[in-house]
C-alpha cells in the first residue's frame, strides 16, 4: 500500500512539473517594444461594425473592426491585411496588439501603409434570449473550399471597399489567423491567390477537423501558387483525435519547401496559445512585407 501511495505521489508531482514547465514556457513569450505606444508615432483609427446581412452565411451575426493608419491617403491604394478572430488581434492589450504594431512599423516604413480588417466568426442568435447563440466558427474556418473567401470578397471587403482605396494587387493583400483561423487564412489564399498573396498562420490547425490534413499533399501535387506563407507553432501544441499540430505544421513547412514556395517556419516551445505568435508578430510583419516595394 505504501509503495502504491508513493507511486501516486510521484505521478502527481511529475504532472505538476510538466504543467509548471509548460506554463513557464508560455511566459517566455512576451510582446516587445514594437507592441508598445511610442511618443511621436501617429495613431491610426479603429472603427467597429456589425455584419448581420450575410447571404453566404445566412442568419449569422458578427462584429468586425477596420483599422486605418494615420498615413492613409485616399489617392493612393493601401495594402490590406485581414484577421480572423479579429477581436483578439485588434485589442491593444491583447496577445498581438496589431494596431500598435502597425502604427509603429508603418511609421518607420518597415511595412507599407496597410488597412487592417478584423473579423469575428459568425454566430446564429438563439430564438430564446436566455440561450447561447450557435457558434459558426469551425464551419467557417476549418472547412476547405472557397465559401469563406467568397464571404470576405463579396460581402465584407466589397462593403469596406466603398469607403477606402485598397490595392487589388494580391502581393499587397494578406490574411492572418490563429489555430482554425490560421488554416482559414491559408485556405483563403489557396483558393484565391489572385486576391490574397500573403498568409500568416499561428498554431494553424492543419489537422483533420474538417479535412485540413490534406494540405501538405495538395501542396506537393498542385502547381505552385503565388503566395508567401509564414507559419508558427510550438513543440507542445495539441495532440488529439484530430491530429498532432506540431507534426502537421512541420509537414506543411516541408511541403512548402519541396514545392519551392517563399515561406518561413518558426517553431517554438509553447502550447496551443497565441503568446508566441504575438511576441514575434513585429518581426513577422517585417519578413512578410519585405518583398513589397510599391
Amino acid at each position: 500500500m505504501l509503495k502504491i501511495k508513493s507511486l501516486c505521489l510521484f505521478a502527481t508531482l511529475l504532472c505538476a512539473i510538466v504543467v509548471s514547465s509548460s506554463y513557464a514556457q508560455q511566459q517566455d513569450y512576451k510582446t516587445g517594444p514594437d507592441a508598445e505606444r511610442k511618443a511621436g508615432v501617429p495613431q491610426g483609427t479603429v472603427t467597429k461594425g456589425v455584419w448581420d446581412k450575410s447571404e453566404i452565411y445566412p442568419g449569422t451575426v458578427r462584429d468586425y473592426w477596420v483599422y486605418v493608419p494615420a498615413q492613409y491617403d485616399a489617392k493612393k491604394p493601401a495594402c490590406l491585411m485581414v484577421f480572423q478572430d479579429g477581436g483578439g488581434f485588434v485589442n491593444e492589450k491583447g496577445h498581438t496588439r496589431v494596431p500598435v504594431v502597425f502604427d509603429n512599423l508603418i511609421h518607420t516604413k518597415e511595412m507599407p501603409v496597410t488597412i487592417g480588417v478584423f473579423i469575428n466568426p459568425g454566430v446564429v442568435p438563439a430564438a430564446n434570449a436566455k440561450d447561447k447563440p450557435r457558434r459558426n466558427r469551425s464551419f467557417e474556418y476549418d472547412s476547405l473550399g472557397d465559401q469563406y473567401v467568397r464571404f470576405l470578397l463579396e460581402e465584407i471587403l466589397a462593403d469596406i471597399g466603398k469607403s477606402y482605396n485598397i490595392t487589388s494587387d494580391p502581393a499587397g493583400r494578406a490574411t492572418c489567423g490563429n489555430s482554425s483561423g490560421g488554416i482559414c487564412a491559408f485556405t483563403a489564399a489557396w483558393e484565391r491567390p489572385d486576391s490574397f498573396g500573403k498568409v500568416v498562420s499561428h498554431i494553424g490547425s492543419f489537422t483533420n477537423i474538417r479535412g485540413g490534413h490534406v494540405y501538405p499533399a495538395l501542396l506537393r501535387k498542385t502547381e505552385k501558387k503565388p503566395i508567401r506563407v509564414f507559419l508558427q507553432d510550438g513543440e507542445n501544441d495539441l495532440d488529439n483525435l484530430h491530429g498532432n499540430w506540431p507534426l502537421s505544421n512541420k509537414q506543411m513547412a516541408a511541403a512548402l519547401k519541396f514545392s519551392g514556395y517563399d515561406y518561413k517556419f518558426v517553431l517554438g516551445t509553447g502550447s496551443h496559445s497565441a503568446r508566441h505568435g504575438g511576441a514575434i508578430f513585429p518581426d513577422t510583419m517585417r519578413w512578410l512585407w519585405s518583398d513589397y516595394t510599391k
